[in-house]
């Protein structure tokens, strides 16, 4: 079901649709949660509890392994978190039902779309490429992109710039609050969707512009929606 909650006026034609990746495109959490978890037990002899490796997370992976292992490990923990990270992907993740037929819709009608997400360009580009999602996306940008992470709305307004676009027009699709407080912080439209937001209830008690419970209505919405003047 969608649940309209609207204060800002959604416009008839979308210029451009920003997506995160974990929660929203990607079923991601339980290959996030297992690397940590392997790093964990191989460097420190413990395991991390989800809402602890969440907790991490604001910076991308650098940041987060800083947090857990100390600076000096970094480089080397990265390197093990991404041969982890590349190994499990096809096992441990997947593509939410109903993502790659908007991504298919909206693509087709010209709109313009970008990834802003927190993870850093190392697994991003794990991601996009296992899950066939590259060629999709006219712009990028990830943790490791901007010097104010989620919820500041950095990395939003450099995809509005690069690509030329007005912040109306713009949604951004996102499930968590880092989401909501950016497109906020951008001005942007916020579409909430739900199906696998770890902070649900905040997210659905913070008033957005859209909110979304299942991939089939947002592939519905996307189709209701022409992209530019000029384009299908």
């Amino acid at each position: 079901m969608s649940i309209d909650r609207t204060h800002m006026t959604i416009p008839e034609r979308l210029s451009c649709v920003i997506f995160d990746i974990d929660g929203t495109l990607t079923s991601t959490n339980e290959l996030i949660f297992a690397t940590f978890n392997h790093l964990a037990g191989k460097h420190l002899g413990r395991s991390f509890t989800p809402a602890e490796i969440i907790g991490l997370f604001g910076p991308p992976e650098e940041g987060a392994l800083e947090k857990a292992f100390g600076a000096a490990l970094v480089p080397q923990a990265m390197e093990e978190l991404c041969v982890f990270y590349r190994t499990h992907h096809t096992r441990m993740a997947k593509l939410h039902d109903g993502m790659r037929e908007a991504l298919e819709v909206l693509k087709g009608r010209g709109v313009a779309l970008g990834v802003c997400t927190g993870k850093g360009r190392r697994t991003t580009e794990i991601t996009l490429e296992v899950l066939g999602l590259t060629h999709f996306f006219d712009m990028v940008i990830t943790g490791n992109d901007v010097t104010k992470f989620k919820p500041d709305g950095e990395g939003i307004r450099k995809i509005l710039q690069g690509l030329a676009v007005p912040p109306r027009g713009t949604v951004m699709v996102g499930d968590s609050m880092a989401d909501v407080g950016a497109s906020r912080d951008a001005g942007v439209l916020m579409a909430a969707v739900v199906w696998d937001a770890y902070d649900r209830e905040r997210v659905l008690a913070a008033g957005t512009d859209l909110v979304f419970a299942d991939g089939a209505t947002f592939v519905s919405w996307c189709r209701s929606h022409p992209g530019p003047a000029g384009c299908a």
